[in-house]
Formats: structure tokens, sequence, C-alpha cells
């Protein structure tokens, strides 16, 4: 009987990665390779990487020394955004055999022979200029929902980000294509799926290789609620001036579509956002939260900001702290200024000194548990939906409710991946909410 290879994952980053790792891991099953677990010997190790948080180098080192660690003669392979953009870097790193960008992931098989060690990591990475094309993605079997990539790319400029670099320009997958791939997600018995993209609010630009729009983002929500045996859909992080009022009114609405929305922010200052390249202002942001309250009060909403932006004054944070402060938000993700090569922010006046980034940091962060403490409490008493998890954590299973509330009860394997009504009765002391179901006996 023929000795399968056995390959193993690894993803850095966001969860369009997560998406593209699920679908390139297919490509290998494919191809006749058994997938295990990163914690277990494999003949291969596959790195996904990402090239916006601060240690993406320091990160990738470890996961290399860790599959190294598990079996040293694997051969390894990078790919992702950071491959992208420092493929020689990577290809430097110790026990790296191969490091592919960003048109190359998708055909990794087409470029292993016989997984034998190099000398030096080879390195097949593309002129950004390239990435022109569209490859659909969408995560199946690693969690109890599903990361389904709608669009890929991005065609704003903003001056800290790399992204434009790493993946292209802005273009969407085919319509009928992400339907067939939402089908066949539910065909699986997955009850959530998280519309996933690096922009997804710009879908329908270059859906069919060309520029313009074929469908809005309205459209592509429309047709999704249209999908039967989907539970729910979630949308991931869209940008405020692609968030139209129109696709509020429709989610309060809608049959699956969920009231939680991710709206990154960056800056409550108009003048750093300026300096960020941002395409819209702070007063577009809290229309947004406002008509977001206006038909969906029990909506979470969280925000992306960022900290330490070259030309941030004392402030300018504060008025970024006191815009979040008083504006109705669920939570915060806080993101550390850090330089990032060919960016225009890297070469801008009026660094920030490294304590001053970390103790503002510090300060959201307080923020942002101060306001999912405020937002939790506001829906104990109310009557919500729970999709549990798979993970026995301490003797509790976990889920989130629609509107992104984490509650907690005693362990039941029965429960995985489940759908129940529940009241949400008291906050815990980890900081989840405990609940009581409803009309059912569990």
């Amino acid at each position: 009987m023929e000795n399968r290879k056995k390959v193993a994952f690894y993803t850095l980053g966001c969860k369009l990665n997560f998406s593209e790792t699920s679908t390139i891991a297919r490509s290998f099953q494919d191809e006749g390779f058994d997938r295990v677990d990163f914690e277990e010997v494999a003949d291969m190790y596959v790195i996904n990487t990402c090239s916006v948080t601060e240690n993406a180098d320091k990160q990738f080192k470890q996961v290399v020394k860790k599959a190294m660690k598990l079996n040293n003669k694997a051969f390894v392979a990078a790919v992702g955004c950071y491959a992208q953009l420092k493929p020689e870097e990577l290809a430097a790193v110790d026990g790296v055999d191969l490091v592919l960008g960003a048109t190359e992931k998708f055909k990794i098989t087409d470029y292993i022979n016989d997984l034998s060690k190099n000398d030096m990591g080879e390195v097949h990475s593309c002129e950004i200029a390239d990435a022109d094309f569209y490859v659909g993605s969408y995560s199946i079997g690693d969690r109890t929902r599903a990361f389904l990539k709608v669009q890929d790319g991005c065609d704003y400029k903003c001056t800290y980000c790399t992204i434009p670099l790493a993946r292209g320009i802005s273009r969407s997958d085919e319509l009928e294509n992400v339907l067939k791939n939402a089908k066949d997600i539910s065909a699986q018995n997955i009850k959530e799926i998280v519309l996933t993209g690096v922009n997804i609010g710009d879908y329908g630009k270059g859906e069919f290789g060309n520029k313009k729009h074929e469908h809005t983002f309205l459209e592509l929500v429309q047709a999704l609620d249209e999908v039967e045996g989907i539970e729910r859909l979630r949308i991931s992080s869209i940008e405020p001036n692609l968030l139209k009022n129109e696709t509020i009114e429709f989610v309060s609405k809608s049959r699956t579509f969920v009231p939680h929305f991710h709206i990154p922010l960056q800056s409550g200052s108009n003048d750093i956002l300026k300096l960020m390249k941002r395409r819209y202002q702070r007063e577009v942001y809290t229309e947004r939260v406002n008509k977001i309250r206006e038909v969906m009060p029990h909506a979470c909403i969280g925000v992306d900001v960022i900290v330490g932006f070259p030309g941030e004054t004392d402030e300018h944070f504060l008025e970024t702290y006191h815009f979040l402060n008083e504006m109705d938000i669920s939570y915060l993700h806080v993101f550390t200024y850090s330089e990032r090569d060919n960016t225009e922010a890297a070469t801008m006046d009026g660094v920030v000194a490294a304590n001053v980034r970390a103790k503002r940091s510090k300060m959201l962060r307080s923020l942002s548990v101060k306001k999912r403490r405020a937002f939790y409490e506001n829906q104990l008493g109310s009557n919500r939906s729970v999709l549990f998890e798979s993970e026995n954590k301490e003797g509790y299973i976990h889920g989130f409710t629609e509107n992104y509330v984490k509650v907690k009860t005693p362990w039941n394997p029965a429960l995985v991946n489940t759908l129940h009504d529940i009241n949400l009765t008291r906050i815990d002391e980890d900081g989840s909410v405990r609940m009581e179901f409803l009309n059912v006996e569990v």
C-alpha cells in the first residue's frame, strides 16, 4: 500500500488567510496528501504568512522552528502576504525550502517534487501588478463557522498599509460562484458563514476581470440572503464609506444576516485621518453608527483603531479617545502603529516614541474592556440565539449570540455546532455571559 505523505498548515493573520489556507489544503488532499494538525509530525509544513502583525518575521521564524523541531527533514513552504513582500528574507530563514508569492500560492502543488530539503529557500514571486486574477476560497472543517472569501486586493492608498503591495488590485469573485460556494458550505452542516476579503465593501469591482462594478455589495448581501440552508451570515470588516444605509437597513430585516458590524475607524481625529489618506472623516463614522443604532439598537459594533501614527500629538490621541468613549460602540481592536517598508507613513515626520505608543494602546484597550462590559450589561435579560463552538474550556462550552455576545454553559458535547434560543442572565468572572435555555431541555 502506498505511503501517503502528510502535510500540516499554520495560518498567521486574518480571516481571509484562514479561508485561503483551507482552500490550499484541499488542493493537497486532491493530490493524495493527508492533512494533519500542525502539532503532529508531517512530511511538509505550509505557513501562510501575514504582513500586518508587528513582529511578522519573528512570528514566522518561531513557527518554522516549531516545524523543524517536529521533523527536521520536513519540507517547509512559506506563502501569503509576507512571502510576497519579503520573499528573499523568508527564503534565508534556516529550514525554509520554498517561498511563493501572491499568484503562485494557489498552485503550490505544481512547485513540489520529491519534498527533499533545499540548501537555500527557492523563491517564486510575481510582480504584484500580475496579481490581477481572482481565486475563490472558503474554510471548512477548521471551525464551527466558515470564512467565505468574496473579494481580494485593494485600490485604496492608505499611507500605513502594505496590503495593496502584498495582494494587488481590488477584484471580486463572480456572484454565481460566491452563491455556489455558500451552498457548498451550508451542505457541510456549517451554521455560520463569515464574508471576508481585503475590502469587501468594494465587492463587484473586477468581478469579470474588468474595473467596473458588475454588482454592488448590497446586491451580494441580498443574493446570499436567499440561499437555502444557511442559518447565519456575518459581515466581517467593512469600510465606513462603503457601508451604505441601504445595506444597514437590509441587514436589519434580513433572514440570515446578523446584527454585527466591524467598521475600521483608525483615528477619531480628522487631521490624522487625512494623513492616513482614509476616504472619510469622523462625521461619516458617526452617521454610520447612529444609523445602525436607529434600526438595530441591540447590534454589536466593533472598531479598528491605530495609535501612535506619525504626527499624532497628545491632543489628536485625546480626540480619538473622547470620540470613542462617547460613541455607542461595543469593543475595539487596537493596533499600535509600526513602520512598514515602502509605505508613505514610514517617511513621515512626527514619529511617536515607542513608550508613548504603548501608553496610548493601553488606554484604548482599557476603554475596550469598559465598552464590552457595558454592551454585555445592556444585553442582560434579553432573549438571543447562540451557536456553540466545539472546544471544552475548563468544563464549559462557549458560543456567540447573533449580536456577538460570548456566552458559556457547562460542557455538553451534544451542544457542539448547534443553535439554541437562550436568555442572557449574568456576566461571569471571566467576562463571558451566563445563560438559560428557552423552551428546551438540554
